[in-house]
């Protein structure tokens, strides 16, 4: 995919992330996607901060749409090629203070195959 496009899907994950659209934004994802968070590793142990499937990632998301319903998503640089992008936003939660994260979203035929979360 060129670059361009795999920027676009970044954009609409960040529009659903931000509107709280879970089924858009598990429409981007493959049905065996792989999602790896240091916050998924705090609340989850058990999970060593990993899940995957559609089905997962719907679960940790709702959670988290529940939690913190002013949670949102600031993109401030986003780096494609043609496999991958790279996100950094700042993370901003109502009691909790704004946070530098930088994101990979690993894509193949125009679905994210794997996400990888690092906390800055």
């Amino acid at each position: 995919m060129h670059p361009y496009e795999l920027t676009d899907i970044a954009l609409r994950w960040f529009q659903c992330f931000n509107t709280k659209d879970l089924e858009g934004l598990l429409d981007l994802y493959h049905n065996d996607a792989v999602h790896y968070s240091p916050k998924l590793k705090l609340r989850q142990p058990e999970t060593n901060g990993m899940v995957t499937g559609r089905a997962a990632l719907h679960a940790w998301w709702a959670d988290a749409f529940e939690r913190l319903p002013n949670l949102q998503y600031e993109p401030t640089i986003l780096t494609a090629n043609e496999e991958r992008v790279f996100m950094e936003y700042l993370r901003k939660a109502d009691g909790d203070p704004d946070m530098m994260v930088a994101e990979v979203l690993e894509i193949k035929d125009g679905k994210i195959v794997a996400s990888r979360v690092y906390h800055g």
